[in-house]
């Protein structure tokens, strides 16, 4: 028999029926991956919980494709801190980047050929006719 309205998932090695209703899904396409953020209720306590699913195309030997997928699970109790933890990860790779950027000093030999190159004056191209040649079919 099917199961109604609900999903059967496996969770902390018990079994539940927890999917009462996607109430809102957001798709995130980043290269070759796609990441789901779905925010659901439980049908025991009617409690949100959010299930983050990573999903990369894979493809067997013989050329046929699937889809690759890692899920997690978390509960409304875990928010704030799961949130604060991936805030303060996310700024310390942006710190490292920025110190990183800043490290970068050009030396005086590359600063010197750069300002050759973009230094054009249009005055200098006076006079001179576009070669249409290479147009030519």
């Amino acid at each position: 028999m099917e199961e109604e309205a609900g999903i059967k998932e496996v969770i902390n090695g018990h079994d539940e029926k927890l999917v009462k209703e996607e109430i809102f899904t957001k798709v995130v396409r980043a290269g070759k991956r796609t990441y789901f953020f779905d925010v659901k209720t439980t049908r025991r306590n009617n409690d949100y919980f959010l299930t983050i699913t990573e999903s990369k195309k894979r493809f067997h030997k013989d050329g046929r494709f699937y889809f690759e997928k890692h899920k997690i699970f978390l509960y409304k109790e875990d928010f704030e801190k799961f949130s604060d933890g991936f805030t303060e990860v996310l700024n310390y790779i942006a710190g490292i980047k920025f110190e990183a950027a800043d490290d970068v000093q050009p030396d005086e030999e590359n600063e010197k050929i750069s300002e050759d190159y973009t230094n054009v004056d249009f005055e200098d191209l006076e006079g001179v006719e576009p070669d249409n040649k290479q147009f030519k079919k």
